[in-house]
């Protein structure tokens, strides 16, 4: 993780007390909505970069990075949910992430439109995700709250980045 996004972790409290109820979130933009992963996932936040294609991938895989030695995948988000595909700009960034399979962790990166902030978020808080019907995969949401008037997306990476689909 950046020392940006690691100063920012001990920087935000969003009204929660530190305990077992309350996860931290780091949170991205995307076509305009705020979407949280688990920051205990995050190993890094990275300015886009050049990345070596990889034949025989879908769309959204935009290829490879070598980071520090370990070959690191990278997902467009944007794609990978059917959002309109946009031109990487100064604030686009890469999240690289820890992914739990189930029978190995591996790293790997997603794209999106600019990192956001960080929020404390209570479990008692988070609501289960409806069938809202949005472009987003409602098997890739953990849940929702609400955080300054604003409705968080808290994806589950797991499930989104373990697929045979997103395999390189």
């Amino acid at each position: 993780m950046s020392e940006a996004a690691q100063a920012q972790t001990t920087d935000i409290g969003i009204g929660a007390e530190e305990n077992s109820e309350t996860e931290q979130f780091l949170t991205f933009i995307m076509a305009n909505e705020e979407y949280g992963v688990d920051i205990l996932r995050v190993q890094e936040i990275r300015g886009w970069d050049v990345v070596t294609p990889i034949p025989n991938t879908p769309a959204y895989v935009k290829g490879v990075i070598n980071l520090r030695g370990t070959i690191v995948p990278i997902v467009d988000l944007r794609e990978r949910f059917g959002l309109e595909s946009i031109e990487y700009g100064p604030t686009t960034v890469v999240i690289v992430l820890r992914v739990v399979g189930e029978t190995t962790d591996r790293i790997m990166g997603i794209v999106v439109d600019a990192v956001s902030d960080v929020y404390n978020i209570d479990n008692a808080d988070m609501k289960p995700a409806p069938d809202f019907g949005s472009s987003v995969s409602i098997e890739f949401v953990r849940g929702l709250s609400t955080v300054a008037e604003t409705m968080l997306i808290i994806l589950d990476i797991d499930k989104m980045l373990s697929g045979n689909d997103t395999n390189v």
